[in-house]
């Protein structure tokens, strides 16, 4: 199977594609210039991989929620790769692709990313339990979602940033932070491997949670 995974939740964005059972990933941490190198990253790729955009089986990317203007970004770039060539294009949320890995673990699992104004776009899941839903949370509530167990798995871009919060108000819970080496463009091939991906279709677009800060000053 040909797959292209794209991740521009964040200011890195990540990148793989997987042909047959070759698979080759690339990072780029590039700031506010992803719309100058998206497209070219993706060509390159393809390139060191042997195929081309017509030979893939489908294009996955995370779809939020996250930076604004790179999920914008890359799901214009994967729709074009669709009407071009009539490949599908799947989405993942973001919180499911970062805490793919450890979802049996046997811990309640709490993925996250900054959202910048002391909150953070988070979700808690102990298994297939959810305890907190997708959201825009404040920080004490994710600390309160998570007061009664005795330790959890944190992962996510922005992990250690809201151990270091959580820390403060609980000093009795243990809280486990794997490094990440690369982004999770692994996760959204296994994800889209299994079928658990959602396909997207042509109305479908990112998910933000939050209103941009443009939105929020027209309404003002």
């Amino acid at each position: 199977m040909n797959i292209l995974a794209l991740d521009c939740a964040v200011s890195r964005f990540g990148l793989a594609v997987k042909a047959g059972d070759k698979e080759i990933t690339a990072i780029y941490d590039i700031g506010m210039r992803q719309s100058e190198l998206l497209v070219p990253a993706i060509d390159e790729l393809l390139s060191k991989a042997g195929i081309k955009a017509s030979e893939l089986d489908c294009t996955t990317m995370i779809i939020g929620p996250g930076s604004f203007t790179g999920l914008r970004l890359g799901i214009s770039a994967l729709k074009a790769i669709e009407l071009a060539y009539d490949v599908p294009v799947y989405g993942v949320s973001s919180l499911e692709a970062y805490s793919y890995e450890y979802k049996n673990f046997g811990l309640p699992v709490l993925s996250c990313i900054d959202a910048n104004k002391g909150r953070f776009y988070a979700s808690i899941k102990n298994g297939s339990k959810i305890i907190l839903e997708d959201g825009d949370w404040e920080t004490d509530r994710i600390c309160e979602s998570i007061k009664d167990f005795l330790k959890v798995i944190l992962c996510g871009p922005d992990a250690k940033k809201l151990a270091g919060i959580i820390r403060q108000t609980n000093k009795d819970i243990e809280i486990a932070v794997p490094e990440v080496h690369s982004l999770y463009t692994d996760a959204l091939i296994k994800i889209t491997e299994n079928k658990e991906a959602r396909q997207l279709k042509d109305y479908d677009g990112p998910v933000y949670l939050r209103a941009s800060e443009a939105e929020i000053k027209l309404n003002a």
